[in-house]
């Protein structure tokens, strides 16, 4: 059924109703009305402009619904769609020729609808231009996230992304993404397309009253891919020649000056995908939701850990350097990666090593060149945007796990890059042996994680120049001190100094628990208040 045939049965339909008695209310034929239009204008083999002015079409009606107890759930549902649709298509239509610029569409022959698109502001209207594509937000699976983050309202709820050919720094492969709810405006034959941030604009006016906007804030997280987590972490760590590209610091949200940078920082044997659903927990709460702009960076964890830690350093300072704006950074390190985490707000000299014997450490330094590699990886400042870090079992001072037979296995297993391999036996030669034990064995992420490694003493000795916090497994015996996660013992990773130090009841992967994640909302807070004060968002 074409456009004008369904207008003329409606009206017939309408004419048979008017017989009664009663006046009949105009809804249902609005509603039926805004579905016919809906559903035609999703039939791909017409012209994208006629499908777009069914879209028009159809929200135009349905908007009329919202609001009303018969017809209004309805009407939002038909409202949302067609908004959603409507903008997905015009993005993707033709090379993006209908995109961000004023379109008149017609409907036999006359004009039907002029479109605009809303301009970019302070209060949560994103620039239109920024997004290269965008996704239905119900399109998108969400097996990986345990909970979905949803706020129900009007709009279409869109995932914005943002992917350019080269890619942009710090950008995912897939590109960033973004929680985008699109809603269109009429006055008359005018239209106004609007993509709001529901992040930091939970409510916009919509039809002439202020709305709560519908929003999906876990599908941005799920458009990532959703692999094995355990085997590419696995593959990571032995294999890390074959994952040594995928080296980086991701930021998962587009850079806003006014948010503070949250960088996540998975352990051994993981990788950075770990932290998918700690975000999402973390953007439930609307006291932090907008406030922070969440971060990973990623690794193959078989590196040394000295090696890692100077590649996220290296990663921050580029990080730095782009966004000179950019807020102080928060670092939450999982196991390993809370040393990659410490590693970027301790300072280390030259004589920061006579912890390990003077002797010992003049021979481990005797043909260290200046600003080579594993001086570079050894020697350093440390980094004054960090202003907070979170540890989530930690083994500052090692675990013995690394010692055992399990250990042995990893270390033999591991297989490090025959370049990094070359630099290191080239610069340190036989006084490798000072780490390693061994002046034939390279050091890796097993040996780095032992309690005899000489960085965790040269570490441990010297002071953490920002506010910290420690979050420690207990796998249910509850006797700490003496207490373990099954992987570190808590006197390793207790530290004194911390501003804060919970006792969680799980094993060292409990980065998900509860406890976990309400200690991570309540140090999230705490930092608002004393780095945000009343600072508001954009």
């Amino acid at each position: 059924m074409n456009r004008s045939a369904s207008v003329v049965s409606l009206g017939f339909a309408l004419v048979v109703v008017g017989c009664a008695s009663a006046p009949p209310s105009q809804e249902p034929a609005a509603s039926q009305a805004a579905e016919i239009d809906l559903k035609e204008a999703g039939v791909k083999t017409r012209p994208a402009a006629e499908r777009a002015d069914l879209y028009l079409s159809s929200a135009a009606q349905s908007r009329k619904l919202l609001g009303s107890r018969a017809s209004g759930v309805d009407g939002a549902r038909i409202y949302n769609q067609a908004t959603a649709d409507l903008t997905v298509l015009l993005r993707d239509a033709d090379h993006g020729r209908l995109w961000n610029r004023p379109q008149t569409f017609r409907s036999d022959g006359a004009p039907s609808y002029r479109l605009s698109f809303a301009a970019k502001t302070r209060d949560g209207v994103w620039d239109a231009d920024y997004f290269t594509s965008f996704r239905p937000a119900d399109d998108v699976e969400q097996g990986m996230i345990a909970r979905r983050n949803q706020q129900d309202g009007v709009g279409g709820a869109l995932v914005g992304v943002h992917q350019t050919a080269p890619l942009e720094p710090f950008s995912p492969w897939v590109g960033v993404t973004a929680p985008v709810t699109a809603t269109l405006d009429f006055k008359g034959q005018d239209a106004t397309l609007t993509l709001v941030d529901p992040s930091e604009k939970p409510k916009a006016r919509v039809a002439g009253v202020e709305r709560p906007l519908n929003a999906d804030f876990s599908a941005p997280l799920a458009y990532y891919p959703q692999k094995s987590e355990w085997w590419n972490g696995l593959m990571g760590a032995i294999r890390v020649s074959q994952y040594s590209g995928t080296t980086g610091l991701y930021m998962l949200q587009p850079y806003d000056p006014s948010r503070i940078p949250v960088i996540f920082v998975h352990g051994l044997i993981s990788t950075a995908r770990m932290w998918r659903n700690v975000v999402n927990e973390l953007e439930m709460d609307p006291q932090l939701r907008g406030r922070f702009q969440f971060g990973v960076f990623n690794y193959p964890t078989g590196n040394p850990p000295a090696y890692s830690a100077l590649r996220l350093r290296e990663e921050l300072a580029k990080f730095q350097q782009l966004h000179p704006d950019s807020r102080g950074y928060v670092l939450i390190g999982h196991s390993m990666g809370g040393l990659l985490a410490r590693m970027q707000a301790t300072t280390l000299t030259r004589s920061s090593w006579d912890v390990i014997g003077k002797e010992k450490a003049g021979q481990f330094f005797a043909n260290v060149q200046t600003r080579s590699l594993v001086e570079r990886a050894t020697i350093f400042d440390a980094n004054p945007h960090v202003d907070r870090l979170v540890f989530i079992c930690t083994p500052h001072r090692g675990s013995e796990m690394a010692l055992g037979g399990i250990g042995a296995i990893g270390q033999r297993l591991i297989s490090l890059p025959v370049d990094l391999t070359a630099m290191v036996t080239g610069s340190l030669g036989s006084s490798i042996a000072v780490i390693t034990g061994d002046p034939r064995r390279m050091p890796n992420s097993v040996i780095g994680l032992s309690p005899s490694n000489p960085l965790l003493k040269a570490l441990d000795s010297r002071p953490i120049q920002a506010p910290f916090h420690s979050i420690i497994g207990d796998r249910g015996k509850g006797d700490t001190p003496n207490s373990s996660d099954g992987v570190v013992a808590y006197w390793s990773s207790h530290l004194t100094g911390a501003k804060s130090e919970r006792i969680v009841p799980g094993p060292h992967g409990s980065c998900e628990l509860p406890e976990t994640l309400d200690e991570l909302r309540r140090i999230l807070r705490l930092h608002l208040m004393e780095k945000g004060g009343t600072y508001r968002k954009r």
